[in-house]
């Protein structure tokens, strides 16, 4: 009997623990809920502040927003005022954020409706139709039935297709522009050939020149160069060892065969001087001049 009392303890310990555990859940979970409903009752209550001051004081309107969601991080209401108060003051950037911050806590299509709206009217603002294009999508999934989001949705696939064509314009004539450039650097360089042949031929005319003068600065007045002419009067102011005895020319008498008729002609002319000589001694008249 011992025993089973025994084993029965652990049983009812182990229920009891079990049941305090529960307990406590419920407890903790009641408490949180009641937190939960205050603090939310707090940032509603800020946000309604925020409202009655929106058209009066931007600036305390935007701290009532501020404390609703420091209250309530999650109130959907809260990040969509603060988002529409910033798109008011043109701050769009800081907008976004905060209407993308709704639609993360919306529970309702309508809550998720409203945000992707206005999340749409904030990048047509920032001139990204083609976004716009897609939150305004996105609204009318959410509410098929606003007329009001069909009509920006048009005006941003209008936007977005006119950003679609400038933007192929610009890459046409960036495409143009390019190829100009290009076309002018071929141009340039070869022009810059032609200058670089011409500056060469140039060059080479002005050597050219400048050999001819060289050339005509060592000739003298007849022509002839004149390392030439002083190599030639060199040699004549040298005697030569032996005299070459110029060979005679066909039908030419040769030097010595002149000199033996000229030997033949003194004595031949000296024999008659000496026979006209012995006649004068003689008394004999001699013609010393031929009749004619």
């Amino acid at each position: 009997m011992k025993s089973a009392l025994i084993n029965f303890r652990p049983v009812k310990c182990t229920i009891m623990v079990a049941f305090l555990f529960v307990t406590g859940i419920f407890i903790a979970q009641e408490k949180g809920d009641q937190v939960e409903k205050l603090a939310m009752k707090k940032a509603n209550n800020y946000v309604y502040e925020g409202n009655k001051l929106y058209d009066e004081d931007f600036i305390k309107a935007e701290m009532a927003y501020r404390k609703a969601i420091s209250e309530q991080p999650s109130t959907v209401i809260g990040n969509y005022n603060l988002g529409n108060s910033y798109y008011e003051k043109g701050n769009y950037e800081e907008a976004l954020f905060r209407q993308q911050l709704a639609i993360k806590h919306a529970t309702s299509k309508l809550e998720k409706h409203r945000a992707y709206h206005n999340i749409g009217n904030i990048l047509m603002q920032n001139k990204k139709c083609q976004e716009a294009v897609e939150a305004y999508k996105n609204a009318l999934r959410n509410d098929p039935s606003d007329d009001e989001t069909r009509y920006n949705l048009g005006l941003a696939k209008i936007c977005a297709e006119q950003q679609k064509d400038q933007q192929d314009q610009n890459e046409d004539d960036k495409k143009d522009q390019d190829q100009n450039e290009e076309n002018k650097d071929q141009q340039q360089d070869q022009q810059d050939k032609k200058d670089q042949e011409g500056d060469n031929k140039d060059d080479k005319k002005d050597q050219n020149e400048e050999e001819k003068k060289e050339g005509e600065d060592q000739k003298d007045e007849s022509g002839e160069p004149k390392d030439e002419k002083q190599d030639k009067g060199k040699e004549g102011d040298q005697e030569p060892q032996e005299q070459q005895q110029p060979k005679p020319q066909p039908g030419q008498l040769s030097p010595q065969q002149v000199k033996s008729l000229l030997e033949a002609m003194n004595n031949q002319e000296q024999k008659v001087q000496e026979k006209i000589n012995e006649e004068k001694q003689k008394g004999i008249k001699v013609k010393s001049e031929k009749d004619w």
